[in-house]
């Protein structure tokens, strides 16, 4: 799960404020990102609305070990957490990784159909959905589209573009010849200051592919995507937060709410991180961020609560 940030006015937290927060990842205040405020206020009033959303990733439904006791439960926490927000958010957007992998087809349905009825219980009305290696690796996709849809697709929000990219159907980790055609096309009908959006699972750069966590061909996306001025990626998938840059284009990764991973290359194996009694939830990426009184706009808080105790 992600920050629980409190946007109201009142507090403090301001566009300027934003730039730092949104590094963050999760709830993301889409007209502070990166480059976004000076093309906002270049595309007028109608085209600098503020919003924001929120990013949840790497639910893993399914999943039963000791890493996270609360397995069947942490899920439901987070639709909570969402619904308690004081702001609604615009719309969310799950960053693959639904459901925890199976080799059986049936039982593969059954845990999509799970999730798709626990996230219902989500107050947001717009939700979008994309698939992870476990949802969709073992079969190209094909469970996952019966339920979801298509697993790459756009869609367009208070004048900002956001492209949905598949990196995971192909159990290779590419997003291939075919889609990257179609995502030129895309582009090509975008001025090159237009606000841009990517979401992936995987990281489109190479962050530690000795551990799957790259795409093959993510470079070409990258190229694909240089010559636009106001861009910004959004993945899963390593299940801990990362900041990383290509030339001007940021890349954010979300936590997860299942369990935390190590750091990229940090031990010899990519074993989930043991669950801490004394401290439950950590490193699920539950959080609050808050404006420190003085100086103003200048730091900020960062506090990792219980996931079932984070609040607006």
């Amino acid at each position: 799960m992600n920050n629980g940030i409190n946007n109201d006015p009142g507090n403090g937290v301001d566009r300027r404020g934003f730039l730092r927060l949104a590094g963050l990842g999760g709830v993301i205040f889409a007209s502070g990102l990166s480059g976004w405020a000076a093309a906002a206020d270049s595309m007028g009033v109608a085209g600098a609305e503020d919003f924001f959303f929120v990013q949840l990733s790497d639910t893993h439904w399914g999943f039963e070990g000791d890493v996270n006791p609360d397995a069947k439960g942490t899920l439901q926490k987070a639709v909570a957490t969402v619904n308690g927000l004081e702001q609604v958010p615009d719309f969310i957007v799950f960053t693959g990784d639904l459901t925890h992998t199976t080799d059986d087809p049936r039982e593969r349905r059954q845990r999509l159909a799970q999730f798709r009825d626990i996230v219902a219980a989500l107050k947001v009305k717009t939700v979008y959905y994309m698939p992870g290696e476990h949802d969709a690796a073992l079969d190209n996709g094909k469970a996952y589209q019966e339920f979801f849809g298509k697993t790459h697709y756009t869609f367009d929000h208070k004048g900002v573009h956001f492209i949905v990219l598949d990196n995971v159907t192909d159990p290779a980790a590419r997003i291939g010849d075919e889609q990257l055609a179609w995502l030129a096309a895309d582009l090509k009908q975008q001025p090159a200051d237009a606000r841009i959006v990517v979401f992936t699972h995987r990281p489109l750069f190479d962050l530690y592919p000795q551990w799957d966590w790259a795409t093959r061909d993510g470079a070409k996306a990258v190229e694909l995507l240089m010559p636009y001025s106001n861009v910004t990626v959004f993945y899963g998938h390593i299940h801990q937060e990362n900041h990383h840059m290509t030339g001007h284009i940021a890349h954010h990764s979300a936590k997860s709410l299942i369990f935390p991973l190590p750091a990229p290359g940090s031990q010899p194996k990519r074993t989930p991180l043991a669950w801490d009694a004394a401290h439950p939830y950590q490193g699920l990426g539950v959080r609050t961020v808050k404006p420190e009184p003085r100086p103003r706009n200048t730091e900020y808080t960062l506090n990792e609560l219980a996931v079932g105790a984070a609040k607006s």
